[in-house]
């Protein structure tokens, strides 16, 4: 029998150590098939629990373990406090790993801490309990208490609605898998989703269920431009309400991709590779619509990527914010006269969202704010539609459009 420490281990070695993001890791890493589920389900938790794991390491070692035992130890954590395994079974595994890794030193140590740990009192400071109970950064625990009050922990705790698949065809063959509505067509929330061959024939495709509220507020036109398209979901699903589609993408490998998802779903669009904060000749006042959905730091998503908590950083923000700001401007440059301009994010917070629409309304009279409507539960700012992940089926997103006067 595999050690069930063992995949985790090398997967989250990549992330921790290496840096690399938990699907990338998850991709390229050799997984035993019959206990693949088990292991991502590992390896999701430990990056979503991480720093309430952490705690607990801190408050019962009398120093800060060295990497690779660090991660095994946060491993065997989760897997006793969250998964409900034998104590006996755990700890022999995590002794084993760790002698399989030539730690042979450390084994006693993580040997006497499974079997000893105790789970330390939660701090006294409102937000520092927060966050660790919530394991979450203590700046983006700052800022969303500061944005949403006692919201806070609700948004913060908010689990994935699951895996958001829309069909082009043939929905009722899964349709008896337990799943949840959604208020868009042929887009259902599954607890658990198996890829199979209709994948591959184009039946359907994952598409986060923000991606497709944002898709809903674009009204069909003519001619669109979708600036920051890869991996393509919006520009494909675009390309059934708006005659010719343009997407762009700044890295070249990307947009590989948006074509080869554009062929498996059978949707004409033209990819183009451009950088979107650079102004282009050819698409001045040429576009009916643009979508800028920017780059952003992914708060509203952390359910689906946990290890946004742990690579994102609050000055992060602000470098983003001119990103959003530089693609906003150029490619508001780009809008017919009449034509309509969308800002989108998959962040919660208002420094990306509502602030960055005021600024460009300030610098830009000839835009006039249209909110949208969107059947999928949302709070309406002064400035568009915020989706928030305990309300929005599990989606943080933010949307709004400006019209060209």
């Amino acid at each position: 029998m595999t050690n069930p420490l063992c995949d985790p281990y090398l997967i989250l070695t990549k992330v921790y150590k290496d840096g690399k993001y938990l699907k990338q890791a998850i991709a390229e890493t050799p997984i035993e098939p019959l206990n693949k589920a088990r292991t991502v389900k590992i390896c999701y938790g430990v990056l979503e629990k991480d720093i309430y794991l952490g705690y607990i390491i801190g408050a019962n070692a009398s120093k800060p373990p060295k990497t690779p035992v660090k991660i095994i130890l946060k491993i065997a954590l989760y897997m006793l406090e969250f998964m409900d395994k034998h104590d006996y079974m755990v700890v022999d595994s995590a002794v084993e790993l760790m002698k399989k890794a030539g730690k042979d030193g450390a084994a006693g140590f993580v040997n006497a801490f499974l079997r000893s740990y105790k789970i330390p009192p939660f701090p006294e400071k409102a937000d520092e309990r927060l966050s660790i109970e919530c394991s979450a950064p203590l700046w983006l625990v700052k800022k969303i208490k500061r944005s949403y009050k006692g919201e806070a922990a609700e948004i913060l705790n908010a689990q994935s609605g699951g895996v958001c698949v829309r069909f082009e065809r043939n929905a009722e063959k899964y349709l008896s898998k337990p799943h949840t509505d959604t208020p868009f067509k042929d887009t259902y929330i599954f607890k658990n989703f198996v890829r199979d061959e209709g994948f591959d024939r184009g039946e359907y495709t994952f598409q986060s269920v923000g991606s497709v509220a944002i898709c809903s507020a674009i009204s069909p036109c003519e001619s669109l431009l979708d600036a920051c398209a890869a991996p393509g979901g919006k520009s494909v699903l675009l390309s059934k309400k708006c005659k010719e589609v343009t997407a762009c993408e700044l890295h070249a490998h990307r947009v590989e991709l948006i074509k080869a998802y554009a062929v498996r779903m059978g949707a004409k669009l033209t990819a183009v590779q451009a950088d979107s904060s650079l102004f282009n000749p050819e698409f001045e006042n040429a576009f009916d619509a643009v979508l800028c959905d920017v780059p952003c730091s992914g708060t509203g998503v952390i359910n689906e990527n946990p290890d946004i908590k742990l690579f994102r950083k609050e000055e992060d923000v602000a470098s983003l914010n001119k990103i959003q700001i530089a693609i906003l401007e150029n490619c508001s440059r780009y809008v017919k006269s009449g034509g309509a301009l969308y800002y989108s994010t998959c962040s919660i917070l208002p420094e990306e969202n509502d602030s960055i629409v005021y600024s460009f309304l300030e610098r830009h009279s000839e835009f006039k704010l249209e909110i949208p409507e969107s059947p999928l539960a949302h709070r309406k700012t002064k400035f568009g539609l915020q989706f928030l992940p305990h309300i929005s089926l599990g989606a943080g997103f933010f949307v709004t459009e400006f019209t060209k006067k």
